[in-house]
């Protein structure tokens, strides 16, 4: 049997709710994916009536981007029914405050940036499109007139950059951050970003010094170093927001929930789950990227692994505040109506299910396509021994102190626990796990009280008692 939080019945009266991070809002446990039927819309689908179904039922976490075709103008159609457009006749600012609404940016510069090596570029804007265009496009697409124009009083309560996938993208996105320079060749998305959420205009790209933006964030599903590197840059803490994609098949991959997780969660920063169903890979969809209408999943769950214990199982990963899923059918049969069985489904606590529970979730999930849906994610990395490892030595009195540094280890399957301090092959110290939220290396001091040479290793060692060592360092010898 399946493991999982009865629903109890499907009709949700009060949606329940979670501190979207440091953002201070309170968001509904399940939010509106932009795509599936609201990107790819079969024939036979209204996708304004899904977004004004999920709104009716209090979903009031709403997700679209600038790549994802129809999917802004097809809020935009929704939002005006639901009078939620600033500048048009009962306007209701109180009902659009109640929800927080994201859209994404794919593109790596703000300014130059063209056919750099490693940048992976994308909008279904215009040709040479820069990250400001697409919050433009954004805002006009769903409050303004779609052709670039947008309202007075038009926001977007979070921008984020869209699917972080290369170290070359990492760099660009910061390039220009530290020392923005109106006359520079190159200006990467979060300087810009800044200066639209701020009012600034830092880097000559906003000269109107407008608001436009609430909170910035990031999307990843792919790298979970990559994107801690880009949590631990981020000293002016901008990053307000994390997507990242969590599922039962988490596991049998580079894993998200014992890497990136805990260092958003460590900063405060919200963090909304995805790929909850593996963009459908878990039921009839092929594990690859949708293309079409075809690939939108209409069903609810499967005999052999029904959705509940899939949105459960994301919803009480540790950090996660909201899962956003997409919507391919509803109904008004509650139990053919994707958007119902899912709110009912995410109806639960983050501690609900036991680390049992999870597991027996974990054990079905993997038997779908033997374990290989997660098409989006880095293959299995075992646990790693930690990283860059030095050793400094220090003359106190007549005490020598030994002083080692190290970057964060990688989880595998379980969590870290601690940092082992091996001398000359005895253990002489051991540093408690929390993760690395900057780019300052962990430090431990050993001292030691001869002249003699010793060597030092580091050992990282998870929950599970599972270790990975360093290549050993040496004190030299006085």
């Amino acid at each position: 049997m399946i493991p999982y939080i009865s629903r109890g019945s499907l009709v949700v009266e009060n949606p329940m709710k979670r501190v979207f991070g440091r953002t201070g809002f309170e968001v509904t446990t399940l939010g509106l994916g932009g795509q599936a039927s609201i990107q790819w819309t079969p024939s036979d689908v209204d996708p304004v009536a899904i977004i004004l179904k999920a709104h009716k039922l209090g979903v009031n976490y709403y997700d679209t981007s600038n790549v994802y075709g129809p999917s802004q103008m097809n809020y935009g159609k929704a939002f005006r029914k639901l009078n939620m457009v600033p500048g048009l006749p009962g306007y209701r600012e109180n009902a659009r405050r109640d929800i927080f609404l994201t859209s994404k940016t794919h593109l790596r510069y703000a300014k130059g940036g063209d056919n750099v090596e490693g940048i992976h570029n994308g909008t279904n804007g215009p040709d040479g499109s820069k990250t400001l265009d697409d919050v433009h496009r954004s805002l006009s697409q769903i409050f303004g007139d779609g052709k670039g124009n947008y309202p007075q009083g038009a926001y977007l309560d979070m921008v984020l950059i869209h699917s972080l996938s290369t170290w070359q993208e990492l760099d660009a996105v910061y390039e220009g951050l530290d020392n923005p320079d109106p006359n520079a060749d190159r200006i990467g998305a979060l300087a810009a970003l800044r200066d639209v959420r701020d009012g600034t205009n830092l880097t000559g790209l906003n000269p109107k010094e407008e608001k436009l933006i609430r909170h910035i964030g990031f999307s990843g599903h792919y790298d979970a170093a990559l994107m801690m590197a880009m949590i631990q840059r981020d000293k002016y803490e901008l990053l307000d927001g994390m997507l990242v994609a969590i599922n039962a098949n988490d596991k049998l991959n580079f894993n998200m929930q014992n890497n990136v997780i805990p260092v958003a969660a460590a900063k405060n920063m919200g963090v909304i789950a995805m790929k909850v169903f593996a963009d459908g890979a878990m039921y009839t969809k092929p594990a690859t990227w949708s293309n079409n209408p075809e690939d939108v999943v209409r069903t609810v769950g499967s005999s052999s692994l029904p959705s509940t214990p899939l949105v459960q199982y994301s919803l009480t990963t540790p950090g996660i505040h909201t899962a956003i899923i997409g919507i391919g059918h509803i109904s008004e049969t509650h139990h053919d109506c994707q958007l119902t069985q899912n709110l009912a489904s995410a109806q639960v606590g983050p501690d609900s299910l036991s680390l049992s529970d999870r597991d027996k979730i974990e054990k079905m999930a993997n038997m779908v396509k033997s374990g290989k849906t997660n098409y989006f994610q880095m293959s299995y990395k075992p646990l790693s021994a930690p990283r860059d490892v030095a050793l400094q030595q220090r003359n106190e009195g007549s005490a020598r102190k030994a002083v080692l540094t190290w970057q964060t280890a990688y989880a595998g399957a379980s969590p870290l626990d601690r940092y082992d301090v091996w001398r000359d092959g005895e253990k002489v110290g051991q540093v408690p796990y929390r993760p690395q939220t900057t780019m300052e290396p962990f430090v431990y001091e050993d001292v030691v009280n001869d002249n003699q040479a010793h060597s030092y290793v580091m050992r990282s060692v998870d929950t599970q008692g599972e270790s990975a060592s360093s290549e050993a360092v040496t004190m030299q010898a006085v």
